[in-house]
């Protein structure tokens, strides 16, 4: 089982859009996935609330659980755990961060995202060498910033996922139908980013790289989810 953890000390990041939205892609190749929601807000349990019964499992998970939670998933079968965090929550960042094979720091190309960045690595030091990438979400269609962005972090020693998420309609849209992007517009630009993103997070995590073809009873599933 691989643990994926979304560590940024910094709300509003979409942090939850890209976990629950890999969490689906996921799927698609076969793997069991759960989310784990360390977020007091609880935004990755309301997406699923009106996702209903189709997966992934959302776990919303005090702290001191965490270890628990992980064990049931692993007992269960779980090839994919996805730990969601909120954002200025020191606890729940390193337990996800001592947990995690894999730590995506999600960030807009902003200064106000990037005063956060020291702060949020320390947290990861603490937790142990452990293989972090950054990811810049919320791009705008025009500008540079995500490239002053990606080279102030690169200069860091920070390495940056070469697949930026653009700011779309598409992402909310797809999360007030409880649908990942890929789901609710599978040509579209969102899915595009969200399925080259699996494939990067799949290359360092070892994961399946060839995706599956939905059976008919997982798109009877999809028709009722939306």
């Amino acid at each position: 089982m691989k643990v994926l953890s979304f560590v940024c000390q910094k709300g509003g990041t979409s942090k939850t859009t890209t976990a629950i939205n890999l969490a689906v892609e996921a799927m698609a190749y076969g793997l069991e996935v759960v989310v784990i929601d360390l977020d007091p807000q609880v935004s990755a349990c309301d997406w699923k609330d009106i996702r209903g019964e189709a997966p992934p499992l959302v776990a919303a998970t005090p702290v001191p659980h965490l270890e628990r939670t992980l064990r049931a998933a692993a007992d269960n079968g779980a090839d994919l755990v996805i730990i969601d965090t909120a954002g200025r929550t020191n606890d729940a960042a390193s337990a996800a961060a001592r947990a995690a094979d894999l730590i995506l720091v999600a960030l807009q190309p902003s200064l106000i995202d990037l005063k956060t960045v020291g702060a949020t690595l320390d947290i990861i030091r603490l937790a142990g060498s452990k293989t972090t990438r950054a990811i810049l979400t919320r791009v705008k269609a025009t500008g540079t910033r995500h490239e002053d962005t990606t080279a102030w972090l690169q200069a860091q020693g920070v390495e940056v996922c070469p697949v930026m998420l653009g700011e779309r309609v598409t992402y909310q849209d797809a999360y007030a139908q409880g649908l990942g992007v890929s789901e609710a517009e599978p040509n579209g630009k969102a899915a595009h980013e969200i399925q080259s993103v699996y494939k990067y997070v799949s290359s360092i995590l070892d994961l399946p790289t060839n995706r599956k073809v939905y059976n008919e009873e997982t798109r009877s599933t999809r028709k009722r989810v939306a």
